[in-house]
């Protein structure tokens, strides 16, 4: 295990490097590639945190838990509410804000406030040469040429290893509600859903697990001020009548735990079988559920994101067909990982942009990815 202490030596390692990488920082994100192990864990520390400019930034290796406890004191936040994945996929070790941003993980308010590279104002990282690159800076007007901090975000490390990243962060809420509908079947969910999305009302949240326990449970999410959303809630009930009675749940401590559970995929968590996890319009979604013949599903983002729980080493892609959206492996085997691959094979025009730009960043190929 290579586990650099500074950025320098990480540049070093890189440079010395004869072999292929497998660039980790938490480790709680499933299987990782072949080669090397090389450990950002020990780049940690807030090295500024202005929450008068709404900016954050912190070394790659920083635990998200370290920055969400720093933020709170500040009455400040994440917005992008990213996902802990050790629950679903049985894994340990610390959830990294450079892990974070390299997979570009992002949670139930992504729909609202954008993704996690979104908030991204700009980072540091070493490319697969050993040169360190810096890009964009830490306030949110800042332009300097190629938004190289974009591209990385989501790249899984395949670019560069992130040392450094400056995040913009948002006030936190005074209080959260939650509207519940139950019996909805999945089509009627993600209409009522999508006709929430619609409305006034600012909708953080709006999920639908169709095998809750007590039956199929609807639910949207409203935070704000306390005389804000008491409105909102009943003004949004009354909206969405016509597909039934919604309960109102108030408990700001209990809101916040169910939308805990709707980010960590909570259904899913001690069940066994293969985890899919399916970017797609809303309007193809139920469709989509009906077509993948899962053993369980789990809709977030109103419709535009869908869990599936598979039987193992089942091919989903090859069940869902041709449809605007793509589908990633998120738990299963390694071997039936190698098999179906992780990632959504690219289309041959975007495969010829991925292999160019890994060949500008990463010529001698030592990040596995």
């Amino acid at each position: 295990m290579i586990r650099p202490g500074s950025e320098a030596e990480l540049a070093e390692a890189l440079r010395d490097a004869t072999g292929p990488l497998s660039v980790r920082g938490g480790g709680t994100r499933g299987p990782l590639p072949d080669g090397t192990p090389l450990s950002t864990s020990a780049l940690t520390g807030i090295t500024l945190h202005d929450p008068a400019a709404l900016t954050l930034v912190a070394q790659a290796g920083t635990p998200v838990e370290e920055i969400d406890a720093a933020l709170a004191k500040a009455n400040q936040r994440l917005a992008f509410e990213p996902m802990d994945h050790r629950a679903l996929l049985g894994t340990t070790g610390t959830p990294t804000i450079g892990g974070v941003v390299a997979a570009n993980v992002s949670g139930p308010r992504r729909m609202q406030v954008g993704a996690a590279r979104d908030h991204l104002l700009g980072l540091r990282f070493v490319d697969g040469e050993g040169t360190v690159v810096k890009n964009g800076g830490r306030v949110m007007k800042n332009v300097t040429g190629y938004d190289l901090a974009r591209l990385v975000a989501g790249s899984r490390g395949a670019l560069g290893v992130i040392t450094e990243v400056a995040l913009k962060v948002l006030p936190g809420t005074e209080t959260a509600a939650s509207l519940v509908i139950r019996g909805l079947d999945d089509a009627t969910a993600v209409r009522a859903m999508s006709e929430a999305l619609g409305t006034p009302f600012e909708v953080s949240g709006a999920a639908h697990d169709p095998q809750a326990q007590g039956g199929a449970r609807t639910v949207l999410r409203i935070e704000g001020f306390a005389p804000s959303v008491e409105y909102r809630c009943r003004a949004l009930a009354e909206r969405l009548a016509s597909h039934g009675a919604w309960e109102v749940e108030t408990d700001r401590e209990a809101v916040r735990a169910d939308w805990r559970g709707i980010r960590d995929v909570a259904p899913f968590h001690g069940t066994a079988g293969d985890v899919w996890r399916v970017s797609v319009r809303p309007s193809q979604a139920a469709e989509l559920v009906t077509r993948a013949g899962a053993k369980q599903a789990f809709y977030d983002w109103g419709g535009g994101l869908i869990w599936l729980r598979c039987a193992e080493g089942d091919d989903l892609r090859a069940r869902l067909g041709r449809y605007d959206g793509h589908a990633t492996l998120v738990r299963a085997t390694p071997e039936t990982h190698a098999k179906l691959h992780t990632l959504q094979p690219e289309p041959l025009a975007v495969q010829a942009l991925t292999r160019g730009l890994r060949e500008t960043f990463d010529p001698r190929g030592i990040l596995a990815a």
